[in-house]
């Protein structure tokens, strides 16, 4: 790969990220607000996703739990791909398509919110997980990508990349969620002061 095409790849990403921001900045507002809502009201995250998707699911569920820029209290927040067990034991005696429905059907409650995320927005584990999520009375968010799929029909707020390519799409998943955790925390500690 040449350096213009390495510079390319950077624009690329930035302008997705650009044009991702000038439609979606309102809804990343009110999303925030959610966030702080949910937690205020003792409330959990509940991020979940396959591959690469849900690697970010558990770094974004990290920044909550631990910090993300500010010393806070811990706020409860799940990343469902990570228990190993739950997982494996779901998909081995319901499916793979029951690993985020069965483990939202145990542990959300209705001041939780639900946060689906999916590059092509029809993984169908996740649809399912969104499906339960609404049954049970979560609010619910969903991070995609393309014309959103099935996930930006089912969901309270949708944020759907402009993009068909996966990394870039990524790229954007991961920034929208440290701007969102850098949000809440500005308005949580601010609060707290």
């Amino acid at each position: 790969m040449t350096s213009e095409q390495i510079e390319q790849r950077f624009q690329e990403s930035a302008e997705v990220k650009r044009q991702f921001v000038r439609t979606h900045a309102d809804r990343i507002a009110q999303v925030a607000e959610c966030i702080v809502n949910t937690i205020e009201a003792g409330g959990k995250l509940l991020f979940f996703g396959n591959g690469g998707s849900a690697t970010d699911a558990s770094h974004l569920a990290a920044e909550f739990v631990g910090r993300y820029a500010r010393d806070r209290a811990p706020w409860p927040a799940l990343a469902l791909a990570t228990d190993m067990a739950a997982v494996t034991c779901i998909a081995n005696d319901y499916g793979y398509g029951d690993v985020f429905a069965r483990q939202i059907d145990a542990l959300g409650h209705p001041n939780d919110l639900a946060i689906a995320i999916s590059t092509s927005g029809n993984s169908s584990n996740v649809v399912k997980g969104v499906e339960t999520a609404r049954r049970k009375g979560l609010m619910t968010v969903a991070w995609t990508g393309h014309d959103g799929g099935a996930l930006a029909r089912l969901v309270d707020h949708p944020f759907i990349v402009p993009s068909t390519v996966t990394a870039r799409i990524q790229e954007c998943h991961i920034t929208l969620g440290h701007v969102l955790c850098e949000m809440v925390e500005e308005k949580i500690v601010a609060q707290s002061s």
